[in-house]
């Protein structure tokens, strides 16, 4: 979302120089069809189209990003086991595994409804750091109070890309059971939601790195750092693992 080099060489430092408002960082110009309204201004990001939302990510905003991408992946990965689960409780042959998949339908549920809110709050973080750069800096109290909200939107920044990290490894587990359990006839489904759900969780982790080395206080740096590689430890071992159980059942 942002970078830990904050040089005069880095490229967000270049944008907050030469950009002449913070106006037109948070919401820059871009074309869009005549007569269509600028969506990003008037709704949230979760209930814009598909079609809005890629033509938002596609534009040289600079919100929605990677961030928003990396939570509707985690989403895409969650409902799309709750998909397989939906299919398979109830159904013929399925009636011993029906409990199973009952649980694991609520937990998907509550993971996606969890990275939906996420896909706003990236955009929400990313202003934040937008607008602390913004301020002034022309006295020492200014330069001091820019300063320390810098660093404070810089670990919500950090700390957002994480807890989106947390949802999508539960994504990731999740599609594990339906994988196991689930109707035959859409268990390619399951192979996709895990395929969705590591990319979320690789992508939200780049966000985590990008952000952290910026922020002063070494020990918030370290336990995010920390905290983001335990949750990567065997994800591609289990996203690998998961694949090829859906392969096999094909």
């Amino acid at each position: 979302m942002f970078s830990q080099n904050f040089s005069g060489n880095n490229l967000s430092v270049r944008l907050l120089r030469h950009t002449r408002n913070l106006e037109a960082i948070i919401y820059p110009t871009r074309p869009h069809v005549a007569g269509r309204p600028d969506v990003r201004r008037e709704a949230l990001i979760k209930d814009q189209s598909v079609t809005e939302f890629l033509d938002n990510l596609a534009s040289a905003a600079s919100t929605p990003g990677g961030g928003s991408a990396a939570a509707i992946l985690g989403a895409m990965g969650a409902a799309l086991t709750s998909m397989v689960c939906n299919l398979t409780i109830g159904k013929k042959g399925y009636e011993d595994v029906t409990p199973d998949l009952e649980r694991v339908l609520a937990d998907a549920e509550a993971a996606r409804h969890q990275l939906i809110d996420m896909i706003q709050d990236d955009v929400n973080a990313f202003d934040g750091v937008m607008a602390a750069y913004g301020m002034p800096k022309v006295t020492d109290e200014e330069k001091a109070a820019r300063s320390a909200e810098i660093q404070s939107a810089l670990k919500t920044a950090t700390a957002v890309p994480l807890a989106c990290a947390k949802a999508c490894q539960k994504a990731l587990v999740l599609a594990d059971p339906a994988a196991q359990m689930g109707n035959k006839n859409v268990i390619s489904d399951a192979g996709v939601a895990v395929m969705a759900a590591y990319a979320g969780l690789m992508s939200a982790a780049l966000n985590v790195y990008i952000n952290v080395g910026a922020i002063k206080d070494e020990e918030f740096a370290e336990a995010h750092a920390h905290g983001i590689a335990e949750l990567l430890g065997n994800a591609a071992a289990d996203t690998d693992r998961i694949y090829e159980l859906v392969k096999s059942k094909l």
